[in-house]
């Protein structure tokens, strides 16, 4: 019985968050965790994916847009069988269907795949993924005669006191034979404490009918975790970045203390980096092979090619190339589009500008819409002017340009190839190729000045 359908549960409104927005879409490492439960299944193989939407429906069904999935709405929450009946006219004839939650954001498709053969290969009709818990309080209890064999479950409101000392617990990840799940929800009921159809009576239907039903226990009982409040997705984030953070050292990227870096679930680095303590690494950000990523930096949707070293910087969808060296305190916002062996120092901050190889901007300048060429040089202090109250302008800098110190660029300009700024120059016109642009003032002095206003200052001062 080959499973080839899976429903994912996500309408719950999720009360305990104290949230506005949808329970699944709250992210667990840069990922609603809905997501993650879809990447799951995806793994295994499993195409046809049909999402119950209820609370926050046009939220859930717009994030998960593109992905492949079908979606059935959950108009009424009136428990977890109920939300299988709004897929049923999406259930095929024969197979089976895995039904799991959307807010199980640590599930692994390791540990789905096991549960889908265990379940095809045993020739079950009803399978049910279950855990042993040390404290199984609000999990719903799995029923099983002296021969083990499985019986039922009972939740946690509808259980009596023996019941309750049973710590094999129901996930809520179930395996069922299509046919037999058709047949199980128009036989539901909400004759219970929580008067809702539960779909783990379709198992107990399953029993009394004398089908084959087997429970699956799991190895970490971590991965069946639901989220319902902001301290279990902080739990889940916790353990879910432990995971990402050994699977990158297992892949040779060193990191000193793992447990302070902050790395989401969609990004890469190469082999032979080094993270250091407190970097943050988010969405689909792509570091390569070699790469220094000092303490305290933040990296957001970016790539950051071979070989490259940050130290205490910020990078926002930008791209560095090889052998770079950024920081301490840079700051690159978007667009920024930073060549090789480039150096950005301390304090300078780069917007929507490009800067060529082998160029050089070693601190406290603003680079904002700029085209800089290659070998150019940027000193101390520079400020890109390019915004004059409306609208933003773009200046380029052609190679082997220098750029003087404390200069401003009031855009739109152009400075020629190897042409020089002099320090303390304000340009609003285009410089030529090998030409001096010096525009200072020059010095006047006014002797005796300082005697006659009375500003000289004695010892005591």
């Amino acid at each position: 019985m080959i499973c080839n359908t899976a429903i994912i549960l996500a309408a719950g409104a999720g009360t305990r968050m104290k949230s506005s927005r949808p329970k699944v879409l709250h992210n667990v490492c840069g990922r609603a965790m809905v997501e993650h439960v879809v990447r799951q299944v995806k793994k295994i193989g499993i195409k046809e994916i049909v999402l119950v939407v209820g609370h926050g429906a046009q939220d859930v069904t717009a994030a998960c847009e593109g992905q492949g999935l079908r979606f059935v709405l959950q108009e009424q929450q009136l428990g977890t069988g109920h939300a299988v009946m709004q897929a049923r006219d999406l259930l095929p004839e024969t197979g089976g269907v895995l039904i799991l939650c959307g807010d199980t954001p640590l599930i692994t498709g390791d540990t789905l795949a096991g549960f889908v053969k265990f379940h095809e290969d045993g020739d079950y009709d009803a399978s049910v993924l279950t855990a042993e818990l040390q404290d199984p309080f609000g999990y719903g209890r799995i029923l099983r005669n002296d021969r083990q064999e499985l019986l039922g479950i009972v939740e946690q409101k509808d259980a009596d006191d023996s019941e309750k000392q049973i710590r094999e617990i129901n996930s809520g990840i179930f395996c069922f034979d299509a046919a037999l799940l058709k047949s199980s929800l128009s036989k539901l009921n909400t004759e219970n404490s929580q008067n809702e159809y539960y779909i783990t009576d379709v198992l107990s239907i399953a029993v009394r009918e004398k089908k084959k039903a087997g429970g699956f226990p799991i190895a970490d009982a971590a991965e069946i975790a639901g989220i319902n409040t902001r301290v279990q997705l902080a739990d889940a984030e916790r353990i879910m970045r432990a995971r990402i953070c050994e699977a990158h050292m297992l892949n040779g990227v060193t990191m000193p203390d793992p447990a302070s870096v902050y790395i989401d679930a969609d990004v890469s680095v190469g082999a032979d980096s080094v993270i250091y303590p407190g970097a943050i690494l988010t969405g689909s950000t792509s570091v390569g092979s070699g790469c220094i990523i000092g303490q305290n930096s933040r990296i957001e949707n970016s790539v950051i090619e071979d070989g490259v070293e940050i130290q205490s910087s910020t990078i926002i969808k930008s791209h560095i190339g090889s052998d770079s060296k950024i920081g301490p305190y840079a700051y690159l916002r978007p667009d920024s589009r930073i060549g090789r062996d480039v150096r950005i120092g301390d304090f300078v901050e780069v917007k929507n500008a490009s800067i060529g190889d082998h160029s050089k901007a070693s601190h406290l300048s603003y680079i904002g819409d700029a085209e800089i060429g290659r070998d150019v040089n940027i000193g101390c202090g520079v400020v890109f002017v390019n915004y004059d109250g409306k609208k933003k302008h773009r200046s380029i800098v052609k190679d082997g340009a220098f750029i003087g110190s404390n200069s401003n660029l009031v855009a739109p300009v152009v400075i020629g190839e190897n042409a020089y700024v002099a320090a303390g120059t304000t340009v609003t016109r285009d410089v030529p190729g090998g030409a001096l642009c010096l525009g200072r003032v020059k010095e006047k002095y006014i002797e005796g000045w300082v005697k006659r206003k009375n500003l000289l200052r004695t010892k005591e001062d």
